[in-house]
């Protein structure tokens, strides 16, 4: 629909229908300042704003019901994403190795700069028909939660929500997840 203002025509500010889920999506560059990137589906990108630690559903289901401080968490089809500080990426190997897990197979990997993740249908928002399997949140982000995403402990960060501690708990129930599917597994 287009208006007249004085002799000019203005496009109206409605949504085109085909449009209305890409606008529902541009919440995470208007409202939390997070970088996009193609579609469908629409792609958070990794390593500005957060950085992204995955693991199995599984594991990440026991990592919730610990007492560990927590950034915003999705899930997608088997896998639980754990938005962190932007540059924990990196860390992960070497903290594994520090924790002396170093070596294991855990499943757990990190997604940083140049990477991105499938983006889950804002906070609020009707999911669209989306294929069985699609990223949803189980702990949705709010404006600036970057102060809340686990990071590094240092100078003025709160040592609740260190990466040190959420890594820990990932790696202790990734291993924990392994040996229990390797039991069913051997008795099944």
């Amino acid at each position: 629909m287009v208006s007249s203002t004085a002799g000019a025509l203005v496009p109206s500010p409605r949504v085109p229908s085909g449009e209305a889920g890409a606008y529902a999506y541009s919440w995470y560059e208007r409202v939390l300042g997070w970088t996009l990137a193609g579609g469908p589906p629409v792609q958070l990108v990794t390593g500005i704003r957060f950085d992204v630690l995955e693991l199995p559903a599984d594991a990440g289901a026991a990592v919730l019901r610990r007492p560990v401080a927590t950034g915003p968490v999705a899930v997608q089809g088997r896998r639980t994403l754990f938005l962190v500080a932007p540059g924990a990426a990196e860390e992960l190997d070497g903290l594994l190795d520090w924790l002396e897990w170093g070596g294991v197979g855990l499943d757990l990997t990190a997604l940083g700069a140049g990477g991105s993740i499938t983006a889950p249908a804002p906070p609020g928002c009707a999911r669209p028909r989306s294929p069985q399997g699609a990223a949803v949140w189980l702990r949705p982000p709010e404006p600036g939660c970057e102060a809340s995403l686990p990071a590094l402990p240092g100078p003025g960060r709160d040592a609740g929500t260190d990466l040190v501690r959420l890594v820990a708990a990932a790696a202790t129930e990734c291993h924990r997840a392994r040996l229990g599917r390797r039991t069913q597994s051997l008795f099944s």
